[in-house]
């Protein structure tokens, strides 16, 4: 976590990207939070061609939950890096369970029509919660 309060990236100018989620406290009786982004940007890591993906991030916070500005920004990070969809989805499931600590968390990346063809990924670390209602 950064400077004041923990968070870095929250209230603060960010023009770029950043290469880390950031955390706050979780609230009690919080059991499950479900993030989803249809604007993911990345590149093919061979033709260099533009992916544009859809990514549910699905976890169990533990004692933390991810800053949603940190997310957005981490994200960000995706979009002049040539990487395929399933090291995507791998690569934030890693860092979101880093981040919290969750005792789950899966990563469905959804990579947009290239091609004719639809490329979905699953990514899961730890127990995540149930698949019902993720995609």
């Amino acid at each position: 976590m950064g400077a004041a309060g923990g968070l870095s990236v929250l209230g603060h100018d960010v023009p770029g990207p950043v290469d880390h989620v950031e955390c706050f406290p979780a609230p009690e009786h919080c059991v499950r939070v479900r993030f989803v982004s249809d604007e993911v940007t990345s590149m093919c890591p061979v033709t260099g061609q533009p992916d544009v993906s859809t990514v549910v991030i699905d976890y169990r916070p533990a004692e933390r939950c991810v800053e949603s500005k940190s997310l957005k920004h981490f994200l960000w990070s995706f979009r002049d890096r040539g990487i395929f969809a399933e090291a995507l989805a791998g690569e934030i499931a890693a860092e979101v369970m880093r981040a919290t600590e969750s005792d789950g968390v899966r990563v469905v990346v959804t990579q947009h029509v290239r091609g004719g063809i639809v490329t979905e990924a699953w990514a899961e670390l730890g127990t995540p919660p149930p698949a019902r209602g993720v995609t």
